[in-house]
């Protein structure tokens, strides 16, 4: 089942918070999130799509074993790029984790910068027709013969509307909204309800505001020390030839390339450069597009605790 996601809403009756730590990558969440959850005594869920495979910890700059250690991550390498995982069964998971660590947390904190799995651990998701099996393998064979272009095309053509608004860079959620427009002969927008699921807590959302310069000098200097700390390696270990959706991802397809001998390293490297930067600019449209996000800079620990302070007391 794939999403659209709803509009976020806080319930004050509600006496369990989970804390969102989210903003654009390399914008300094995991740190933020580490001190918070020593603050709070508190454990992080974690809600970056990526970092949930344990193949790909380098390019996707997952926390180390050291900060792991500083604060307990759920969701961290604890699958493979082999397995099939999307966002109606991580929303799922993460509701039953969430329901064992309130039972000894009043704050969990859940950190990321994907706001589609965010948005379904707050809100929910909607219910969309299933796909038969030849719906499915027509999507597959347009991915097959004509790539993500045609995919992108074929959407433009039945879901204008929603196309404009999604990762179009995703293969998976172009294809999941073709299904739904081939399976029902609607569009994908048309099953969107803008209704929010009802949750056992209540949500405090924070996000991580970086200068524009400053976080594209972070963006180049992460990308810099994952080739140091052996990206390029991490890579090698992978199946180049896979279709695997995990692997679709900035940092791996970019040496995928180098390592056929279509680019150089130095040229790959600037390319991973160049594609994170334009996927921190479509996070941050993303959390900004949301009204619910309140905005720090990350080093303003002391305004961050005082807010959420502020905000357990409203729901007081």
């Amino acid at each position: 089942m794939a999403p659209y996601l709803r509009s976020a809403m806080m319930k004050p009756q509600n006496k369990k918070f989970l804390l969102v730590v989210a903003g654009p990558t390399a914008s300094g969440k995991t740190t933020l999130a580490i001190q918070l959850a020593r603050h709070f005594k508190t454990e992080i869920v974690s809600a970056d799509s990526r970092q949930f495979y344990k193949e790909l910890a380098i390019g996707t700059a997952a926390p180390t074993n050291d900060e792991q250690s500083q604060a307990k991550h759920h969701f961290v390498g604890n699958i493979s790029i082999h397995e099939s995982f999307d966002v109606g069964t991580y929303e799922n998971l993460a509701l039953k984790l969430l329901a064992q660590l309130f039972e000894n947390h009043d704050i969990v904190i859940l950190s990321g910068g994907s706001g589609l799995f965010i948005d379904a651990v707050c809100n929910g998701l909607d219910d969309l027709p299933e796909s038969s099996t030849e719906i499915r393998n027509k999507v597959q064979a347009i991915y097959d013969t004509e790539g993500l272009s045609g995919l992108q095309n074929q959407l433009k053509i039945l879901d204008p509307e929603y196309f404009e608004k999604m990762d179009a860079q995703n293969p998976r959620r172009l294809q999941r909204a073709l299904e739904v427009c081939f399976q029902s002969g609607r569009t994908y927008t048309s099953f969107r309800s803008g209704l929010t699921k009802e949750r056992p807590f209540s949500v405090i959302k924070i996000a991580i505001q970086t200068e524009r310069n400053e976080l594209i000098d972070r963006i180049n200097q992460r990308v810099d020390d994952m080739m140091l700390n052996g990206l390029l390696d991490e890579v090698k270990e992978l199946p180049a030839d896979s279709n695997l959706n995990a692997l679709n991802t900035v940092g791996y397809k970019e040496l995928f390339d180098y390592l056929k001998g279509n680019c150089t390293l130095n040229q790959a490297v600037e390319k991973i450069k160049v594609n994170t930067r334009r996927y921190a600019k479509r996070q941050m449209t993303w959390f900004r597009n949301k009204s619910d996000y309140h905005w720090f800079q990350r080093n303003d620990f002391d305004l961050i605790v005082t807010f959420i302070g502020q905000q357990l007391k409203v729901v007081d």
